[in-house]
């Protein structure tokens, strides 16, 4: 049992390791360095290699290892399928590409220049062909460029060395010079445990993650949310570790289920705190593990392939990036932004360590390498900004951060959306509107209408568009595969706002009962009837008989979808549709010409 002794002992850590990260982040950020070397240097500085403040640093970086976990669940809540599959190609085949091209070139680089065994410059070259997720999405989001073709090129990009973690770590193992674990399965069972546990994890995160977390949202306890989401986290994460697999892959495949839950945006907004705070603490005790001897011993060398990774990775990324049609400014930028090292990078080194591959000096060499890259990337933006102007097809647009308040969000600016916002300018209201398909906001533009950039059903973009002031939000989306629950969990972020969708057809109608929405109106249902009014009056129908069908039309229809809503059955009150030889009864009254 710890004793007051141990208890003041960690407080005092504690309050080293906070204090030093605060003050290192807080000057990095200041200096445009980003947070993550502020991290890097505290820690080296803290650390038993260089001011011997706080010690332990393997076992705080295995606690630590959680922020990597969950900055991977927060990834596959990214990715919904609808997603994946718009991304697909960049995902799996521009990512594939990188890495492999990477990789290899490195690895060769490495081989060449230091003269280390060939398994010892794979395990090295393949880690350095990842990129910093920490460090590149948060400057996209900073910029407002995340959810541009560009960023979301670089997003793809970083998916899938996320994603290629695992086989990368598989890698290194069958490159292992280490005694084999007697307890580890062969390579085929855990191939078929991976199987296995991701078919487990999909079924669990259907039939059992979100009944639970809509059981939950329905009490109204923020805290029990807060706990739901990190328990999911953690048991996915858990069950891989016990099957020997990547606990980071668990919590992905968890992310992946809850991508197309109502309640992804607000598992977000409550597990980024922890994962903010873990991953800082990831990277100081990182930085803690910096043989800062071997450093200060070899300058020149870490200089030297510091500029060599730069360089090569940002050939590679440009000539991938123009075999996929990008423009030579976008495939520049995005060989700049994706140049450095990443964080993955300290964990397959240490991978690469344990299996007898590099030594202890080396791991630390690599490591310097990867964070003077990382040093590299807010200044190699800086000159990309400034020399390589993205054009305006390359989909830049400006989001709406910051535009000030407004009565209502019109989100959607296609043929319904202008409608919808031009008779509301017509009375003056004051209109924010926002589309996610750049050639409709230029087209906009050219006709002097400004429209902002972003995907409107994201609780975040909303916020920095005004919707805690505004009085209606107008969704007038033309998307037949639109999951109309995601808007509950914007109703409750918004309660002031009255919600008006626009419905695709009567799927999305019938869904819509389930929230209380303001009001609601199928795409093309008066415009269909008005056309059907058109067409009795030309073959020579009375006004009067017109009139009585559409009356009964209407009657029947919003009986039916009354049958249908009730029953959860398309099929109930087919009875009451008009077809061939089911007309309207007392056909004299049809019969009446003019």
């Amino acid at each position: 049992m710890s004793g007051p002794v141990d208890t003041a002992f960690h407080l005092r850590e504690a309050m080293l390791l906070l204090g030093a990260a605060l003050a290192f982040v807080l000057i990095f950020r200041r200096l445009g360095l980003g947070a993550t070397l502020g991290y890097l240097v505290a820690g080296a500085m803290i650390g038993p290699h260089g001011f011997d403040l706080v010690g332990d640093a393997a076992n705080k970086l295995h606690f630590a290892e959680l922020g990597i976990v969950l900055l991977l669940f927060l990834v596959g809540l990214e990715l919904n399928p609808a997603r994946l599959m718009r991304l697909k190609h960049d995902i799996f085949g521009l990512g594939t590409a990188q890495v492999i091209a990477c990789g290899a070139g490195l690895a060769l680089m490495i081989y060449v220049t230091t003269g280390f065994s060939i398994g010892a410059a794979i395990a090295l070259g393949l880690p350095l062909a990842l990129s910093s997720t920490a460090q590149v999405l948060p400057m996209l989001r900073s910029s407002g460029r995340l959810n541009t073709p560009y960023g979301e090129r670089a997003f793809s990009i970083l998916l899938f060395q996320d994603l290629s973690i695992v086989p990368l770590i598989t890698v290194i193992a069958a490159l292992s010079r280490a005694p084999v674990d007697p307890l580890a399965p062969p390579g085929w069972l855990l191939a078929v445990y991976s199987i296995l546990a991701v078919a487990g994890l999909v079924l669990v995160g259907r039939y059992v993650l979100n009944p639970l977390f809509r059981l939950i949202g329905g009490l109204g306890e923020r805290e029990l949310f807060v706990a739901a989401g990190l328990f999911t986290v953690i048991a996915a994460a858990t069950l891989m570790q016990s099957l020997h697999l990547s606990p980071a892959l668990g919590a992905f495949v968890a992310g992946v289920m809850l991508a197309d839950s109502p309640y992804r945006h607000e598992l977000e907004t409550d597990v980024e705190p922890f994962r903010t705070i873990l991953l800082g603490l990831f990277f100081l005790a990182v930085g803690m593990m910096l043989d800062l001897q071997a450093i200060v011993a070899r300058p020149l060398f870490i200089l030297g392939m510091a500029i060599l990774l730069v360089a090569i990775k940002t050939g590679v990324i440009y000539g991938l990036a123009r075999l996929f049609r990008s423009g030579r400014r976008e495939a520049l930028a995005l060989g700049l932004l994706l140049s450095q090292g990443g964080e993955f990078g300290f964990v397959l080194f240490a991978q690469a360590q344990a299996a007898q591959l590099v030594a202890p000096e080396a791991a630390s060499l690599f490591g310097a390498i990867v964070t003077l890259s990382m040093a590299t990337t807010p200044f190699l933006m800086l000159v990309a900004r400034r020399y390589v102007r993205p054009t305006r097809d390359q989909g830049t647009r400006q989001g709406p951060d910051g535009v000030g308040q407004a009565s209502a969000l019109v989100v959607g600016y296609g043929r319904f959306g202008q409608t919808v916002a031009q008779m509301l300018a017509a009375k003056g209201v004051a209109l924010t509107l926002i589309d996610s398909k750049t050639k409709q906001i230029d087209i906009s533009e050219e006709f002097g209408t400004k429209v902002y950039f972003g995907d409107g059903t994201r609780i975040d973009l909303l916020r920095q568009a005004g919707a805690e002031d505004a009085r209606i939000i107008l969704f007038c989306l033309d998307d037949p595969d639109f999951d109309v629950m995601r808007l509950e969990p914007i109703m409750e972020a918004f309660p002031q706002a009255a919600v008006f969708v626009r419905a695709f057809d009567r799927r999305q109608l019938i869904a819509l009962n389930d929230l209380d929405v303001r009001g609601t109106v199928r795409e093309v249902f008066e415009s269909a009837v008005c056309m059907g009014r058109l067409a009795l009056g030309a073959l020579g129908f009375s006004e009067q008989a017109v009139d009585m069908v559409e009356e009964e039309y209407r009657r029947r229809d919003t009986d039916r979808l009354d049958r249908q809503v009730s029953s959860g059955d398309l099929h109930a009150g087919e009875e009451l549709v008009f077809r061939p030889g089911r007309m309207l009864a007392r056909e004299e009254a049809d019969d009446e010409t003019e």
